[in-house]
């Protein structure tokens, strides 16, 4: 199975999901949060820049600086940290293929409608769930086979 290639996203959530847990408030650095998150610090500093962009985190600098969560994480839904970090990038792994080609054009006006319903949907689903949720381990609806939820 492909995995994908951008984390962005699940570290971010896992960041601000770290933040929100913190019992003491202080500020965290980075490298505390880049042995919680497993990658490197100059990648949690890179999915900071939006969260702090966007209201979401404050840094403060210095030796005892650090990031702590700056609105409530009952108020910070999935999907906003998803257009925040994956903006408009698309899902499917999207090719450029030769514009003479007729197989390719149709191919890649097909892919790209198809991109554009999965991406809705993904936002979709995500806007039920916040950062909070998170923290309490929230498990998404069961579904079956045919996509529908069963009834109790």
């Amino acid at each position: 199975m492909a995995r994908s290639t951008n984390t962005q996203f699940a570290v971010a959530v896992h960041v601000l999901t770290y933040l929100a847990g913190r019992e003491d408030h202080r500020p965290v650095s980075s490298d505390e949060l880049s042995q919680s998150t497993n990658v490197n610090a100059v990648y949690v500093r890179r999915v900071l820049g939006p969260l702090r962009a966007a209201g979401l985190v404050r840094s403060r600098p210095g030796v005892h600086g650090g990031s702590e969560l700056a609105t409530d994480p009952r108020h910070i839904t999935l999907d906003q940290v998803w257009r925040l970090l994956q903006g408009d990038d698309p899902l499917l792994g999207l090719h450029g293929p030769d514009p003479a080609c007729a197989v390719g054009r149709s191919v890649q006006r097909s892919l790209t409608a198809l991109n554009t319903a999965v991406a809705a949907a993904l936002t979709a689903e995500l806007q039920h769930y916040t950062v909070h949720d998170v923290m309490q381990g929230v498990q998404p609806p069961t579904t079956s086979p045919s996509g529908t939820t069963p009834s109790a």
